[in-house]
């Protein structure tokens, strides 16, 4: 959202956005590789304290042979496991995302050829006088360009748009029944990918926690005892290593800052605009004068609480709306019902016209 934001002031972050779904996918790679590598868990996990660990059925000593279990042994991840949960994490979301946008424009296509047929190709007049001029070039041309390479790749994209939905929905049934299943506490893997590489995620320990700061450090101490190459290159290889091993270790508090300064700039920009395109707000008109009392009409007391027509303290007081004068219900609507007219002002009144009132001034 917020490169959308952005690319509204600058057109050329336009190119950005056609690749938007690589460039995140690069990112991400990074992170979780970085994160997988040092701590065992993936970028998220261990912004929670999360690590994650293997599981290994634990043998009671005296049914070897037997092979019974009584419970599980949870154990650091092996290497080859790392690697599959950053393809887990984002090689297979990433493949997942180009196949929704291949079936999306697939569907589209289908839903426009179904409203305005398969032949809605628009012609110029240039294009209308080469095919007029050269009829059989033209069709000999049109044969060669649609080739065997495009027609499978729109053989692929029609199988993939048949087969995306059977996908999608066994995925996020899936991980719906997993995600289910875990918070029923019937097992310990909360996704697909955890259960196929038998691993669980489980609270990081303090001890955890500070051997995991000291396997990083040697593994920067191994790294840059590695650098080969004259002084000064090993200086400036030391310095690009301290510079991105300070990215790495900031990226989570980075991330926050840039997540937050994002929507900063979102919501100040939206209330721009709003500011901007909200109608401007004028004073409510005086309210019209008041219609004033006919010289033929019934005369007003001067007690406001009395009705005009039975000069007797008002009774369920109601209001003729054409003219805004107050009377007792039934004398009003008998009135109004022989002689069509508000007894005041002489306007023409009905019925319809007659309100309760339920708080007399």
């Amino acid at each position: 959202m917020a490169p959308s934001v952005m690319a509204l002031r600058r057109p050329i972050l336009h190119k950005v956005l056609d690749y938007e779904n690589e460039y995140f996918a690069l990112l991400m790679l990074v992170l979780e590789t970085h994160s997988m590598r040092t701590t065992d868990a993936s970028f998220s996990e261990s912004l929670y304290g999360l690590r994650r660990r293997t599981v290994r059925l634990k043998l009671k000593k005296d049914d070897l042979h037997s092979n019974s279990t009584d419970g599980i042994q949870l154990s650091g991840i092996e290497k080859h496991q790392r690697v599959l949960s950053v393809v887990f994490l984002v090689v297979l979301p990433y493949f997942k995302s180009k196949l929704h946008s291949i079936y999306s424009r697939e569907r589209e296509t289908a839903v426009r050829a179904s409203l305005w047929g398969p032949g809605d190709e628009s012609f110029d007049d240039a294009d209308y006088l080469d095919v007029a001029e050269n009829p059989v070039d033209q069709s000999r041309t049109s044969d060669q360009d649609l080739s065997s390479r495009e027609q499978i790749l729109q053989g692929a994209k029609k199988i993939i748009a048949a087969c995306y939905p059977w996908i999608h929905t066994g995925h996020e049934g899936l991980t719906f029944a997993y995600q289910t299943l875990y918070l029923l506490d019937a097992t310990g893997f909360y996704s697909l990918g955890l259960h196929a590489l038998g691993i669980q995620v489980c609270r990081a320990t303090g001890q955890e926690l500070m051997d995991a700061s000291s396997r990083i450090s040697r593994m920067r101490s191994r790294e840059r005892e590695r650098l080969r190459g004259p002084p000064w290159l090993k200086k400036l290889q030391g310095a690009l290593l301290s510079c991105m091993y300070a990215a790495l270790d900031y990226s989570q508090t980075g991330l926050i800052a840039a997540v937050f300064v994002f929507k900063m700039m979102e919501w100040w920009y939206q209330s721009a605009e709003e500011r901007m395109s909200a109608p401007t707000i004028y004073p409510p008109p005086p309210p019209p004068p008041a219609p004033k009392a006919a010289k033929e009409g019934i005369p007003l007391p001067s007690d406001r609480t009395v009705c005009p027509l039975c000069s007797e303290r008002r009774a369920n007081p109601s209001v003729v709306t054409v003219s805004g004068f107050v009377f007792c219900y039934g004398c009003i609507f008998k009135y109004v019902s022989q002689y069509k007219r508000c007894p005041v002002t002489l306007i023409p009144a009905e019925v319809e016209d007659i309100r309760r009132l339920f708080h007399d001034m």
